[in-house]
């Protein structure tokens, strides 16, 4: 017996956790006879002191077999302990008689000290084990590769003392499992029974006369249990331990232990095993980029843990790059390219193994759920209404859950490995029927996108954020199939969710891709350029790019008149947003013009009952009161709020929007008792259809505390301000205009109340930000500066 196996005998004995035999082991090593504490435990990846404590559980265990252990220090200790076993090791006289030899057939396995990850797993297995007859363990996350075998290997062989009656190992895919058993008992027991009995005699005899003790036997990589194993099993006795290795699931009467891949630390413990530790501390971004990429699965990790530490100079960046661009196809993730491999094959042909046991429509469906991203799929049978057809897709899903490839996260819910995801879409690049499979998959996802609502309530939130991460699928990779009159869908459908959620930043790379596709598939002069232009200047209006914003603005709608003639709503709708940034920026007589324009070509083209009439209506009156035409805004209010509710509702987004404009109407004009109520709905409604964490909340709580505020409910207003800042900083960033309203407001109410030096740096960051993003001149730049200027002119400050 080596000193290794010697020392892990040793440890099973006295019953060390799997740390504790860890720090054992590696202390006691031969080569490491002169390294100290420091060197040990870096080794191992642990503190100083996390050694030290384990070493110290390690001699309590030891003290009955070496009992001078308690006479000496920790260094004494170590050397006193290994001289207590290297005499054992010998056949010294003065210590236990060593065990008699355990038969075993074990295939070889890594050092246990370098099998990382699955601690808890082999306690669980073990705990198993001494309560059934007989356990599976089963492969969750892919149908190879998470370690099966291997799990089951270090299971005997650091549980070998605790199966005195031996472990015999029995391949299910080689020759026949009864033949196996009779040739391990003839070799290791001399156990043979005559030839002419029948095989189930002779395996009768060979059971009932096996050595004492318990006896693990262990089937590996079962495809079929009654086949492989059932014809095969011992008797019923506690002795015999059955532990199983399969792709497979079985049913819920024989007990399982799910083997999933590994967690993220693990999965770069098993990394920094085979590669330079060094390497990977100066790579770390990319080394943990690539255990996600690989999906933190054994098999593929080992590979290329194994490709790199024969490629010294290769870095782990390009290594990234070419396995995003080569995938499965990676020499790095192939068995040939690396001669040291214990494992037989490599990932893709580890998967080959299960995807040629799937039927037909199993492999359809397969090859389809990898269109989808990795994220969680949607995908229930019972909307299909033909029974048949039904039937054929429970069947296939079955499949694909019995054998791995799939995992089922709840009813309906389903999620890919990415490994396994790439090797399905390998297999549908190989069919005739790619592009055909493809374009079906990108029309069900446009027909999602086109069901996404500009300004999507909580509900509509609710329904489509499981499709998001789908739709990027599509819009990033497979745009090429979408055909010309749905091109701009997905994007634009991406573009309003994160928008319509006050999430400009996401938002942004979505509408700006837009207009990239559009005009390279459509030519630059093409009405959806032109929508698509129309929505990237709305969201930098929001986010107080007016320049920009114009720009954008202005080159839409010569393009929407060029393209579609000036009599059409869009050019309406072109009209109407410039008509906004003219309001934004001060601009007004400009704004009222192209208002004035935008609503005749509304209500000519779509009659006076229209949402956008009303919504001209209310920008109308928005620019009436901002000037102070009070008396002239507020009837267009009320026809706005009137259609809007008659059209799309109580509850909609712009009948909040509305109340919220009508409320501040009635604060302007002193009204106060009349504004508060119609505040509170706005509030009320906003949180109700957009969530606690949307931009229109925090502009209704700014707006209910300038209402306290102008009545000296001072303690009311603070906290409203102080919630509206912080979310409107969080959504929109520091320095965006809407920001700068809160800040005055809030420096405004300071000086009220004379806290002073709280009010003036307020003022400063407000005016700061005016200038920058508004500019000198614009009115609400004048507004702040002058009310600074009201503030440090007080003789009290």
């Amino acid at each position: 017996m080596q000193w290794a196996d010697f020392l892990a005998n040793e440890a099973a004995i006295n019953t060390l956790t799997s740390e504790q035999t860890e720090a054992f082991v590696e202390s006691l090593k031969t080569e490491n006879s002169g390294k100290n504490k420091i060197q040990l435990a870096n080794k191992l990846n642990i503190t100083k002191s996390a050694l030290a404590k384990r070493m110290t559980e390690v001699y309590d265990n030891f003290a009955k077999s070496c009992p001078e252990l308690a006479t000496f220090n920790s260094r004494g200790k170590l050397e006193k302990l290994r001289a207590c076993l290297t005499a054992k090791y010998n056949g010294g006289q003065d210590v236990r008689p060593t065990i008699k030899e355990i038969h075993q057939n074990i295939p070889p396995a890594v050092p246990f000290e370098k099998f990382v990850g699955r601690e808890a797993e082999l306690e669980e297995l073990h705990q198993e084990l001494q309560t059934s007859r007989q356990v599976a363990i089963v492969a969750v996350a892919g149908m190879g590769g998470v370690g099966k075998t291997e799990l089951a290997t270090q299971y005997a062989k650091q549980h070998l003392q605790n199966y005195q009656g031996g472990v015999c190992w029995l391949s299910a895919q080689g020759i026949d499992v009864g033949n196996q058993i009779l040739i391990f008992a003839d070799l290791k027991f001399k156990l043979i029974a005559p030839d002419d009995w029948k095989l189930a005699d002779r395996l009768r005899y060979c059971w009932q006369n096996w050595q004492q003790g318990e006896v693990l036997l262990v089937f590996d990589d079962v495809t079929e249990y009654k086949k492989q194993v059932q014809p095969y099993l011992p008797p019923e006795s506690p002795r015999f331990k059955v532990l199983l290795t399969t792709r497979l699931g079985f049913d819920r009467t024989l007990p399982q232990l799910r083997l999933g891949v590994l967690k993220p630390l693990a999965a770069m413990k098993l990394l920094k095993l085979l590669v330079d530790r060094e390497r990977l501390k100066s790579e770390s971004w990319f080394a943990r980029k690539i255990c996600k990429f690989l999906g933190y699965l054994p098999l593929a990790l080992e590979l290329v843990g194994r490709y790199l530490d024969i490629m010294p100079d290769f870095s782990l960046e390009t290594l990234l790059k070419r396995l995003e661009k080569k995938r499965l196809e990676h020499e790095a993730l192939v068995v040939n390219a690396n001669s040291l491999m214990r494992y037989e094959y490599g990932v893709a042909e580890a998967f080959a193994l299960s995807w040629e046991q799937l039927d037909d429509n199993a492999q359809r469906l397969g090859c389809w759920l990898s269109l989808f991203a990795l994220a969680d799929i949607p995908f229930s049978v019972e909307t299909i209404e033909d029974d048949e057809e039904q039937e054929l897709w429970e069947k296939a899903i079955a499949q694909l859950w019995k054998l791995h490839l799939i995992q089922r996260q709840s009813k309906g819910i389903y999620r890919l490995h990415p490994l396994i995801r790439q090797f399905f879409q390998m297999k549908l690049d190989e069919s005739s029927e790619a592009d055909k499979v493809k374009t079906a998959f990108v029309a069900i996802m446009v027909n999602v996108a086109k069901r996404i609502p500009p300004q999507p309530n909580r509900e509509d939130i609710f329904n489509f954020t499981s499709a998001i991460p789908h739709l990027a699928e599509v819009a990033t990779h497979l745009s090429q199939y979408l055909n010309h009159e749905d091109l701009i869908w997905p994007f634009r459908g991406l573009g309003w969710f994160y928008y319509g959620q006050g999430l400009y930043q996401q938002a942004k790379p979505w509408y700006k891709l837009c207009i990239e596709i559009a005009e390279n598939r459509l030519g630059l002069k093409h009405p959806d350029v032109a929508a698509s232009l129309n929505n990237l200047a709305e969201l930098y209006r929001s986010t107080g790019r007016y320049g920009e914003a114009q720009a954008l603005y202005q080159q839409a709608l010569e393009l929407t008149k060029r393209l579609l003639g000036d009599d059409h709503p869009d050019v309406a709708t072109s009209l109407n947003n410039l008509a906004l940034l003219y309001e934004s920026t001060g601009r007004y007589s400009e704004a009222q013009a192209l208002f004035q324009q935008a609503l005749e070509l509304y209500k000519r083209l779509l009659g006076d009952n229209h949402p956008d009439v009303a919504t001209n209506l209310n920008n109308l009156a928005l620019l009436y009161d901002s000037t102070g035409r009070y008396s002239e805004a507020e009837p267009l209010y009320q026809q706005a709020l009137s259609l809007y509710k008659r059209l799309l509702g109580d509850n909609h987004p712009h009948v909040a929007n509305s109340l919220d404009n009508i409320a501040g109407l009635y604060k302007s004009t002193g009204r106060y008792s009349e504004a508060e109520p119609l505040y509170q709905q706005a509030l009320s409604l906003r949180k109700c259809l957009l969530g606690d964490n949307h931009p229109d909340v925090a502009t209704s709580l700014n707006n209910l505390g300038e209402l306290y505020a102008s009545t000296k409910r001072y303690s009311e207003a603070e906290p409203l301000y102080q919630q509206a800042l912080e979310l409107k900083k969080r959504l929109l960033g520091d320095n965006h205009p809407n920001v700068a309203t809160i800040l005055n407001n809030l420096a405004a109410l300071y000086g009220s109340i004379g806290r002073y030096n709280e009010a003036e740096p307020l003022y400063q960051q407000a005016l700061a930000i005016c200038e920058q993003t508004l500019g000198v001149v614009h009115p609400d730049t004048i507004r702040v500066r002058g009310n600074y200027a009201i503030f440090l002119r007080k003789p009290y400050r």
